[in-house]
């Protein structure tokens, strides 16, 4: 798979799972705009971590979840890169609380995040795609969309409607030649979960059939194959990298 001279747009970009895949695309010989919600130091640390591939990643900060800093950000895009080929909705956040002591501000900012923003940067990157009659859309959901893992009601359904938008959206822009799809990543390495107990990440780990968490890397190379040219006629569609924790 090469990328070379495709601009690939990647929410939540500097970190995490989001971060492998930037680097993973910038590998492959794209552009790459990534965004941020608000750390500039690990911002400009990860860019300059990458050498000579950083030359390729533009930075980009703004809240995914305002509808006039989307806006803003998909103007500048527009103007000065054209066509976008690639849009990730990776940009997500976990707010865990049982239901029963859920306050509101945890439930509002998780589905804001992590849907209202896959909503907002899916319409600005539609607009753009359509005029070029070609594009990929990837929403990074979760296996906790399928699954309902406890304490997680405000995250599984922030995930779950991912997955829903995916599938309708997928059939309203099938035409233009559009793809849309998601990656739903299991127990992978990365700070997302390095704030859970030891005896849960102990639970989680024995779940999964090949007993062990997965790597960055290994989503990385499930999203680059749906963003890809070959990938032309699987849209609407879930991919399960998880190591056998099926939904």
């Amino acid at each position: 798979m090469n990328f070379l001279d495709q601009n690939i747009v990647i929410t939540g970009g500097t970190r995490g799972i989001g971060a492998g895949i930037a680097k993973s695309f910038l590998e492959k010989n794209a552009h790459v705009i990534a965004t941020y919600a608000g750390n500039d130091e690990r911002a400009q640390g990860f860019k300059a971590s990458l050498g000579e591939l950083g030359e390729r990643l533009t930075l980009r900060k703004f809240d995914v979840s305002n509808k006039d800093a989307v806006g803003a950000f998909w103007n500048s895009v527009n103007e000065e890169f054209g066509q976008v080929h690639v849009l990730i909705n990776n940009a997500g956040i976990r707010k865990d609380n049982i239901l029963a002591s859920l306050d509101e501000d945890s439930w509002d900012k998780v589905i804001d995040t992590n849907l209202k923003g896959t909503f907002l940067m899916s319409q600005g990157a539609v607009l753009n795609m359509m005029s070029k009659r070609y594009g990929r859309i990837i929403n990074m959901s979760s296996i906790g969309g399928v699954l309902g893992l406890p304490g997680q009601s405000n995250y599984a359904a922030s995930k779950a409607g991912q997955i829903a938008m995916a599938k309708t959206l997928s059939k309203e822009v099938g035409k233009r030649g559009i793809t849309v799809n998601c990656v739903l990543p299991g127990f992978i390495e990365t700070e997302l979960i390095a704030d859970l107990p030891e005896e849960q990440v102990k639970e989680y780990r024995a779940q999964v059939p090949l007993k062990r968490f997965g790597k960055v890397e290994e989503v990385a190379h499930a999203v680059m194959f749906l963003a890809s040219k070959e990938a032309a006629y699987i849209t609407g569609s879930t991919l399960e990298v998880t190591g056998g924790l099926n939904g």
